[in-house]
């Protein structure tokens, strides 16, 4: 049965209200490409609406402002247990919009709480320092927040990444601004009514859905928003990149693509290996920035290891994603669908070794069998670009020194893994790989506590983790004279 779609307007200063001008788009499920919704489509217009409430918000003498920082973890603390009071909903709504399959759903509503507690007790955690500085002065550090900011979602992970941003956002004492994809809006909304409804003063959350071409750039070139914090890819980043410093100097923390090297070694144990390797580029049909794209199988066990990798990527369930035993939905949209189709023909063309899938599933629907290629290259497209699809690409390596080096010769450095009972392997790999993020025996391993984000064009800055609230704050240095006597 279909979710319940309660909100499809604008959520600006606490209330819901239609674009200025009554545009609408419609929004889709990617398990048959039907209609679930009409959503409000927000412009400048609405933007402009938008960050004037969280400027207002944000003024010196506004309830937030005023606001003790433990209130604002409490009101955070709420808004965990009406996320936990709704994750059945929740999670079925991102099923619903996104295609993420209702186990995994499941799986990232129900830690959402967790992470909004984790900031929530950050909340009074911002502390600052006291200088022991030169003469008759002394000297401390305040640290406050930034100001007005902007939010940009991506659609493969819409509740997780709202949360992430929203409450760092908040926990810093800062305003938001939040656009979300206009794939997947309908979490961020049922997501800000929670909010509402645990207390957030008006002005301080706004959400305007749109598009990124007219939201989003009026968003990343507005004059009053002070900091811009994307998820998606890297050539949307350099553009938001540049938007920053158009109008003022925006901080800006991005976390964008992937092309993430994972090593089996020889000594590798593959029963362990093997489900790793294909739930790092299958998991969410492969629409994760982490997937495992680029698996370099050491000589010794390669045969052995492509045999196993195609038995399992066989036997994994495709279909709905509503269904709990479904272990494998569909793509977002139908340009995602054509996409991973388009790099799949390519991978064919240049020579690469389709032995499992490959394939649309069904004749309704963004469904696409996870595929398999060996005889990988290097230079091969499937090897070089992000696919953000289900496609594992297996190359053949000798040494742990030559595959280090063909790991970081990419553009990307999102994240790594590795594979062995080695532990000399495992910290050689880790100290010499280019990447954020290193796994060694596991793989998509996150937390609240653990701070994510990426190298090279893979991103700046970093999310969760104990110092994630400092993208949000300046420090300010106060200096006072003392007198020469007392």
């Amino acid at each position: 049965m279909a979710p319940e779609i309660k909100y499809t307007k604008l959520f600006i200063n606490n209330e819901w209200v239609d674009s200025k001008s009554g545009k609408t788009f419609d929004t889709y499920t990617p398990h048959d490409g039907s209609v679930i919704a009409k959503v409000a489509e927000g412009d400048k217009a609405d933007i402009d609406l938008a960050v004037a409430a969280a400027k207002a918000a944000f003024a010196r003498n506004s309830e937030w402002r005023l606001m003790d920082a433990s209130q604002r973890g409490r009101i955070l603390n709420k808004f965990a247990d009406l996320v936990d009071r709704d994750c059945a909903y929740l999670a079925q709504l991102e099923t619903y919009n996104n295609g993420m399959v209702c186990s995994l759903a499941n799986v990232f509503i129900g830690g959402s709480s967790a992470t909004i507690r984790y900031l929530a007790n950050l909340a009074d955690k911002i502390q600052g320092d006291t200088i022991p500085s030169d003469g008759d002065t002394f000297t401390y550090t305040l640290k406050q927040p930034v100001g007005v900011c902007g939010l940009i979602l991506p659609w493969n992970g819409p509740i997780a990444m709202f949360i992430n941003k929203v409450c760092t956002a908040l926990a810093a004492g800062c305003t938001a601004v939040v656009k979300p994809a206009e794939q997947t809006p309908l979490t961020a909304l049922a997501l800000a009514a929670l909010l509402k409804e645990a207390g957030l003063p008006k002005g301080v959350l706004n959400i305007v859905n749109g598009y990124g071409e007219t939201a989003g750039v009026a968003l990343t070139h507005h004059p009053d928003v002070a900091k811009i914090s994307f998820t998606g890819s890297a050539e949307v980043g350099k553009l938001i990149q540049q938007a920053a410093g158009v109008n003022n100097l925006k901080r800006v923390t991005l976390e964008l693509g992937g092309k993430s090297p994972l090593i089996i070694m020889d000594d590798a144990d593959l029963n362990i290996a093997v489900p790793y390797a294909a739930t790092g580029v299958f998991g969410h049909q492969g629409q994760v920035c982490v997937a495992a794209s680029r698996l370099y199988v050491q000589a010794g066990i390669y045969d052995k290891f492509v045999e196993a990798a195609v038995k399992y990527a066989k036997g994994i369930k495709i279909g709905n994603p509503t269904d709990p035993t479904t272990q494998h939905g569909p793509q977002v949209d139908d340009v995602m669908f054509k996409k991973v189709l388009g790099y799949i023909e390519k991978g064919k063309q240049e020579g690469a070794t389709l032995l499992a899938g490959g394939k649309r599933v069904g004749t309704t629907g963004y469904y696409i069998e996870p595929t398999v290629f060996a005889n990988v290259k290097d230079d091969m497209t499937i090897a070089k670009e992000e696919i953000f699809g289900p496609v594992q690409s297996i190359l053949k390596f000798d040494t742990l020194e030559e595959v280090i080096d063909r790991a970081n010769n990419t553009n990307y450095g999102l994240a790594a893994g590795i594979f062995t009972t080695n532990l000399n392997n495992a910290l050689q790999f880790s100290k010499h790989v280019e990447s954020g993020t290193v796994w060694v025996n596991t793989y998509l391993v996150f937390g609240p506590q653990i701070p994510f984000g990426g190298v090279k064009e893979s991103g700046i800055g970093r999310e969760s983790g104990l110092q994630c609230v400092d993208a949000y704050l300046e420090v300010k240095t106060v200096t006072m004279s003392l007198p020469k006597k007392f």
